[in-house]
């Protein structure tokens, strides 16, 4: 029941529902969404306080998180509330918003890596074009992956609809034309999501590690020349390209993540998609492609870590969780518990 699980596509049978399944993907869907409502939430909080004082990369950051929350409430959630109802409860309109913000929560959390990794190649490759930069056009970036997220997305319109599957009994199904629709829809939908990013940011991120290796080579030979020894920690240019570089490495790690979230539940689609014997139902299929969802769990993380905070905000977090899923805690204790994950988030973000 994934935007692109072929469970909702129309098909000849009715399969039964497999309870131990469901309460598995109940389970692990529950567990996504919390963490991920709560953790770009509050990222997203500190961010947006900062927002007068926000470098370049906190801006794409700040879209990120706005992604993956799209991601958790219109994707991780509906699915969730659908798997307890094993019917999709409500009228088509609803239907085909619900499978149309699904995907897009999916194409602007993609394209919003892609475009902060090629912001990064153009700081690093052509860091001449850098005095030229304005926050105008930082905003066409963020634009055209919002852009590209929304129309993208749109023949989920059209293709998913509220669909008879048995006599009184309805659902949000998706028609293809037979026999070669779905086979069409799912590769597309890989290549536009999965592959073309991908090979977008690896060629940037290889082409940042060139550009550095030559830099830091022809550096070395100017030095050697002349006889001087390389730059202390107390140099300020030393600083700046510790900064620059601490931002390169969390980018890299935030494209490495996404990769091995997402290569495996498009992969399983892609083998649903074009091999019939496929086991469909099986929990190692609903597992991989309900892992994909973690990504959205794990960019704010990634973000902490690099801010060096991760290890000390980490049991903050866990706690309000747990208090949050135990339902016993008072009121002013859980605002205490708000308020001091919240000041943490901060002292994150000054800490940059």
């Amino acid at each position: 029941m994934c935007p692109l699980n072929d469970s909702n596509f129309v098909d000849t049978e009715d399969a039964a529902r497999d309870e131990s399944l469901a309460t598995l993907e109940i389970s692990l869907l529950s567990v996504i969404f919390i963490s991920a409502a709560i953790l770009n939430t509050s990222l997203l909080i500190v961010l947006w306080r900062k927002r007068k004082q926000m470098s370049r990369m906190r801006v794409f950051v700040f879209h990120l998180c706005l992604a993956d929350l799209v991601v958790a409430f219109f994707q991780v959630c509906p699915q969730l509330v659908w798997d307890i109802t094993d019917r999709f409860v409500g009228p088509d309109l609803v239907c085909r918003l619900v499978k149309y913000l699904q995907v897009v929560g999916m194409f602007s959390s993609t394209y919003m890596i892609v475009v902060m990794t090629v912001d990064r190649y153009q700081a690093v490759c052509n860091p001449m074009v850098k005095f030229q930069r304005t926050s105008t056009r930082l905003n066409i970036l963020v634009c055209m992956a919002w852009g590209i997220s929304l129309l993208c997305s749109l023949p989920q319109v059209f293709i998913f609809s509220q669909v008879e599957v048995s006599p009184g009994v309805f659902d949000c199904w998706a028609t293809f034309v037979q026999p070669w629709g779905l086979q069409t829809y799912i590769t597309w939908t890989t290549l536009v999501i999965f592959i073309l990013p991908v090979i977008t940011v690896v060629v940037c991120q290889v082409r940042i590690c060139r550009a550095i290796q030559i830099n830091l080579y022809q550096k070395t030979q100017q030095q050697g020349n002349v006889g001087l020894p390389l730059p202390s920690r107390a140099s300020g240019v030393a600083r700046m390209s510790k900064a620059r570089v601490k931002t390169l490495k969390m980018t890299v790690v935030i494209v490495l993540v996404y990769i091995v979230c997402w290569a495996p539940f498009f992969t399983v689609q892609l083998w649903s998609a074009w091999d019939t014997n496929a086991p469909k139902e099986t929990a190692t299929f609903t597992i991989l492609m309900l892992l994909a969802s973690l990504n959205s769990c794990a960019n704010p993380c990634i973000y902490l870590l690099f801010s060096g905070q991760f290890p000390k905000r980490l049991p903050l977090v866990t706690l309000l969780c747990q208090r949050r899923n135990e339902g016993n805690d008072s009121i002013n204790e859980e605002k205490t518990l708000v308020s001091t994950l919240y000041i943490s988030f901060k002292n994150v973000s000054e800490s940059k």
